[in-house]
């Protein structure tokens, strides 16, 4: 009899190999087309090629787009800097000429280290203040200890910090007016009528034109007690509240209305609850829209409340880009075009977090 071989031929295995590989490099790719939505939704899809690359794939096409998403744009950021830092010097200002690349810089620089100097001096003050009240508890005059709150100069990051607050209390009291109204606007046509001119009244409105009002109206009734939001930063919110809800209100009334007839039937047909029917239906089929809506409302709140800061001199990056102005010194204009790139820095990055979130909640192609 003739021994069976039970090994099979190199070239089999060889294949089996191969096909492993081709099966394991699929996969890394599949976790990678995944991972895109989210690099793109951070900013970040210039790294998709590289892990592409990584995982095995042709690496030609990938350094195509690695040049199209990454180079490109560093191409045209390294173009301004130097059409700026070339023309700036010629052009000049009643406070000396336009700052170049490298004095804006100096100057971020300089109000990152005065911010980190104000720190020590409040810690100092804190500290001072706590010797000065165990000395007099242990002196048996506890009637005497004071808590006092440091009222030093505000910092450059403490500025930006107040205004992310106010845009995003703005924003959150705007969507809270803007959906609702969208879904009613959008379900009822004779809603929609009644609604759809005031839109068309109060959208074009500017915020200079809407602050003096809201300055008198929140002067008059609201009263901020201990712990309260302060005024300013009320005014600043409402501002932005009546500024920037109308983009959120469009787009919602339109996604609703626009949702397929045959998913309001059936709504009819199972005699879904309203509040069934608005949850399950009209909501995930109108959320592409109303994100689209809430990423234009934030970006025209971030720019309302800039205008409103530097008008109604509240806290915040407004006020900051006003009292350099005001100043005059040599530096002021440097310092001014810091605020300039940290307000469109901070636009793209709030615009990123609703991209972000506009991915989690919604559903694409891809996902």
């Amino acid at each position: 009899m003739t021994a069976i071989d039970t090994h099979p031929p190199a070239q089999t295995a060889a294949q089996t190999a191969d096909a492993a590989r081709e099966a394991a490099r699929a996969r890394r790719l599949t976790r990678i087309n995944r991972m895109d939505v989210w690099l793109r939704a951070l900013g970040l899809p210039f790294v998709t090629p590289i892990l592409r690359i990584l995982a095995g794939d042709h690496a030609r096409p990938q350094l195509r787009e690695i040049w199209r998403l990454a180079g490109v744009p560093l191409l045209a950021i390294l173009a301004f800097l130097t059409l700026w830092g070339t023309f700036a010097p010629m052009v000049q200002t009643s406070l000396g000429a336009i700052p170049g690349p490298a004095q804006v810089w100096e100057q971020a620089l300089g109000l990152n280290e005065a911010a980190r100097a104000e720190k020590v001096k409040e810690a100092e003050f804190y500290s001072k203040q706590d010797e000065r009240n165990a000395a007099l508890i242990a002196e048996g005059k506890a009637d005497q200890v004071k808590t006092r709150i440091y009222t030093g100069k505000a910092t450059f990051y403490e500025q930006i910090w107040t205004s992310i607050q106010t845009v995003f209390f703005g924003f959150l009291i705007g969507t809270l007016i803007a959906v609702p109204l969208g879904i009613v606007s959008g379900l009822s046509p004779t809603a929609n009528a009644a609604i759809n001119p005031l839109v068309q009244v109060f959208k074009p409105v500017s915020p200079l034109a809407w602050l003096p009002i809201v300055t008198m109206v929140v002067s008059a009734v609201y009263v901020g007690g201990e712990g309260a939001l302060p005024k300013s930063f009320v005014i600043s919110a409402i501002t932005v509240t009546l500024c920037s809800l109308w983009p959120t209100l469009i787009n919602t009334a339109l996604g609703v209305a626009s949702i397929d007839r045959d998913l309001v039937s059936v709504s009819r047909v199972l005699k879904l609850s309203p509040w069934k029917k608005i949850t399950r239906l009209v909501l995930p089929s109108a959320l592409p829209l109303i994100f689209t809506g809430l990423r234009l409302s934030l970006g025209v709140g971030w720019m309302v409340l800039i205008a409103a800061e530097m008008l109604a001199q509240n806290p915040g990056l407004g006020k900051f880009v006003w009292d350099e102005f005001q100043n005059g010194s040599s530096d002021s204009l440097a310092r001014i075009m810091v605020a300039v790139f940290t307000i469109g820095i901070i636009g793209f990055l709030l615009d990123r977090v609703m991209f972000a979130l506009q991915s989690a909640f919604t559903f694409s192609s891809n996902r």
